[in-house]
């Protein structure tokens, strides 16, 4: 069974350089038996959120399994219609219950709206009462991660964003880095647009290695020193995610990935004020309810 190399927070935290997502697997049951399968097959890094509505189902694979807790690292996230200090500490211990757990390894502000600064008070608290190990955000372009800095005691650990070879932010994931943040990547694989998985340039490089486009992706990523959590049901697929601690990308073959950048997200501009209304609007309306 693969050991996956861990790295080391700001605040001395160990974490999982490559973890498991359960984003879209909102079914108790399917989600349940895939965390199961991939703390089988060898993963300690889950990543789930409230919006994902299926931290139980996490947390009871977890408790079912043979690992012990301390060796799991559990990252959850805190939904936007939370975000006050008072709805934030009851997010928290509401994220904490359908865990199952008396703490959560990493907990992040999913989205950089509404009251930023009084959620993460709440977090900062959760934190230095142990029921937190790690606090970063989700989602934070460099100026509002750079005004959270500046307005709160304790520094986020981590910024979780979409890193994808469609969309390589290279900027950002240098910012967040030169600030001492780790980044780690959601939706690696860019959700398969674009027909990402057959890509000439990504299975030509694949097939030097004898690995996947997929494998090169997660490889390209790691060697830029990002966390990533692919997402997957399939237990053969969570095998071969795990497998690319075994070879390595040349400067060739990350000068060719980055020719494919398309500069733009591949879901949504998290700047766009019509977009955050439409996604967003209704959570933060909660939040004046």
């Amino acid at each position: 069974m693969t050991t996956i190399p861990t790295v080391t927070l700001s605040n001395g935290v160990e974490m999982p350089q490559l973890g498991f997502g359960v984003f879209q697997v909102p079914d108790l049951k399917e989600c349940e038996e895939a965390v199961s399968n991939a703390l089988k097959v060898g993963y300690r890094l889950i990543d789930t959120a409230a919006a994902y509505q299926n931290e139980k189902a996490v947390g009871q694979a977890i408790a079912k399994s043979d690992i012990k807790r301390e060796e799991i690292f559990v990252t959850s996230k805190l939904w936007v219609s939370d975000f006050t200090y008072e709805r934030a500490k009851a997010g928290i211990e509401t994220s904490l219950n359908k865990l199952g757990m008396d703490y959560i390894d990493l907990y992040l502000l999913h989205q950089p709206y509404g009251d930023v600064i009084g959620a993460w008070k709440a977090l900062e608290e959760a934190y230095h009462e142990g029921k937190i190990r790690s606090i970063g955000v989700s989602n934070f372009y460099p100026d509002q991660l750079k005004n959270l800095e500046l307005s709160v005691s304790v520094k986020p650990v981590l910024n979780q964003i979409e890193v994808n070879p469609w969309f390589q932010q290279d900027d950002d994931v240098a910012f967040i880095q030169q600030e001492g943040m780790r980044v780690e990547a959601w939706a690696p694989f860019a959700e398969g647009k674009h027909q990402i998985f057959s890509n000439e340039v990504l299975t030509t490089i694949g097939a030097k290695y004898g690995k996947t486009s997929g494998q090169v992706i997660l490889r390209w990523l790691l060697q830029r020193d990002i966390t990533v959590i692919p997402k997957t049901v399939r237990r053969e697929r969570m095998v071969e995610n795990m497998d690319v601690f075994n070879f390595e990308l040349t400067s060739k073959d990350i000068r060719a990935i980055a020719e494919l950048n398309k500069n733009e997200s591949q879901f949504f501009d998290h700047r766009d004020p019509v977009a955050i209304e439409q996604i967003f609007g209704s959570s933060l309306v909660q939040l004046r309810s």
